[in-house]
């Protein structure tokens, strides 16, 4: 049976993902991560994997890594690289609920990417049941922390690439239905200000205020985006009492670019606004301090990533599908291992819209034509 004649059947697979999207599970829940992993790990051993579950840190969740019987397990195969944690924090659910309307469906974490991990589980099931096996090992990783850059997983992606022949990762689809080869350079920062206290309700000018510091800040971080290099700050938090002046304000910020070289001139920038005087147009007795986040590298694709498109685009058009490469922007773990040289395709998951917002929803269908494409290239990769 060829893999375009493969029975995925929409219904069924939106059945199965249903109890994953009601599985809430937000970045910095780690038990809530942990009870998606639970769920991630039946469908693993129904597949007769062998599972590890590597213990989070840093109060984050646990890493789930599975490997498939095959002959030649043990050998370089190809990596499927998800993640389990989503932006939407606990009780999204009764804003964003599971729903149905039509070809689509909502939910937190539907489309950024749940739905992905799911029709990649269901692509090997579907192998499994017409007695069809991969020409290569496989092997799933599902982590908990890339919404938040990878801080403690990176190091388990990266050594669990390099003994893979390629990474097949299925993160949403590109808007124009597409996938990735390619990703942008990030850097994340961590912002503070320090002011000087003061009764309000005496005289608020008798003090300095943290929060007015970082807004000013804000601005003048957000005004050097050009073309090269963007920058955006947001997760502000400043002051406990509204009649105390804030002696303190925190903030994130996060610069991207589409060259290395771009995004280091951007981290040298932010890192020149560190001052203890008066970087921020107050007194000496206010601080601004700027610490580096963890970076995402730029993924340029390579050769190997270029053919892998290739063979996707043939396989895709066998399916009636029209797919485009792109280098896009956000992040992914694919950054990683595209960086390393490791033949990557990204966006492999399903088609839709409104990923990290109250609108975010997956087009029905793709959950089986994107099925079958991955089902394609696992069936293929390998056949020399």
């Amino acid at each position: 049976m060829k893999y375009t004649e493969l029975p995925f059947n929409e219904e069924t697979m939106l059945a199965g993902l249903e109890p994953w999207i009601r599985c809430e599970s937000p970045t910095y829940d780690a038990a809530a991560v942990n009870r998606m992993m639970d769920l991630a790990i039946q469908p693993l051993v129904e597949l007769g994997a062998s599972i590890e579950r590597i213990p989070g840190q840093q109060g984050l969740g646990d890493s789930v890594r599975a490997c498939l019987p095959h002959p030649q397990k043990g050998q370089p195969g190809i990596l499927i690289a998800g993640h389990m944690d989503t932006v939407h924090p606990l009780g999204t659910l009764q804003q964003l609920p599971f729903r149905r309307e039509g070809n689509k469906a909502w939910g937190p974490g539907i489309q950024d990417m749940k739905s992905g991990n799911y029709l990649a589980l269901e692509a090997l099931r579907q192998l499994k049941a017409a007695g069809i096996e991969t020409p290569l090992p496989v092997t799933i990783l599902f982590t908990p922390d890339e919404e938040i850059g990878t801080p403690v997983a990176r190091g388990l992606v990266e050594a669990t690439a390099a003994q893979n022949r390629f990474v097949l990762v299925p993160e949403p689809a590109t808007r124009d239905g597409g996938v990735t080869w390619g990703r942008y350079a990030i850097a994340r920062y961590n912002l503070e200000t320090r002011g000087v206290p003061v009764h309000a309700g005496v005289d608020p000018r008798l003090g300095q205020s943290a929060v007015k510091a970082m807004a000013r800040k804000l601005i003048e971080i957000e005004d050097m985006s050009g073309d090269d290099c963007t920058f955006s700050v947001s997760v502000i938090s400043g002051g406990q009492w509204v009649n105390c002046v804030a002696s303190s304000c925190t903030a994130q910020a996060l610069s991207m670019a589409k060259r290395q070289e771009d995004l280091d001139s951007g981290v040298s920038k932010m890192l020149a606004l560190n001052s203890t005087n008066d970087a921020v147009n107050e007194p000496s007795t206010v601080t601004f301090h700027v610490e580096r986040g963890v970076t995402r590298p730029v993924w340029e694709p390579n050769a190997a990533c270029k053919a892998l498109f290739e063979h996707a685009r043939i396989l895709a058009k066998d399916l009636g599908l029209t797919i485009e490469p792109n280098m896009s922007g956000g992040g992914s773990d694919g950054n990683f291992t595209g960086a390393m040289g490791i033949a990557t395709l990204d966006s492999l998951g399903a088609v839709g819209e409104g990923l990290h917002t109250l609108n975010e929803h997956i087009e029905i269908d793709s959950l089986v034509s994107r099925g079958k494409l991955m089902a394609g290239l696992l069936t293929t990769l390998g056949r020399d």
